[in-house]
């Protein structure tokens, strides 16, 4: 489950799989390998997805929990609509709060 959960992410940041392969030095196959659940990464490539992704390696692992369950109650497209609400709204609060910092 940990590849469709890269995927998406990776969908998300708006990265094409050629340019997600070259800054997790891995071949595109390999990486299309791992999207569709065929090869599992290792942790050290995990170390980097998170790194690319700028979030905590707990955090991806916790996120891919939470998509599987999910989509074990077929909630997977909810879960991720919800997900990127918080995101754009903590987004926007940073923002907010920055802005209120330089005044």
């Amino acid at each position: 489950m940990i590849g469709e959960t890269l995927k998406r992410i990776r969908n998300i940041y708006g990265l094409k799989a050629k340019e997600m392969s070259e800054k997790l030095e891995i071949s595109a196959s390999y990486l299309s390998e791992i999207e569709n659940g065929k090869k599992q990464p290792s942790l050290e490539l995990l170390n980097k997805y998170a790194e690319v992704f700028g979030m905590k390696l707990s955090s991806l692992i916790l996120l891919s929990e939470n998509l599987e369950d999910a989509n074990k109650k077929q909630e997977g497209g909810t879960f991720i609509k919800n997900l990127m609400l918080k995101v754009i709204n903590s987004m926007s609060d940073d923002l907010t709060d920055a802005a209120y910092e330089e005044s």
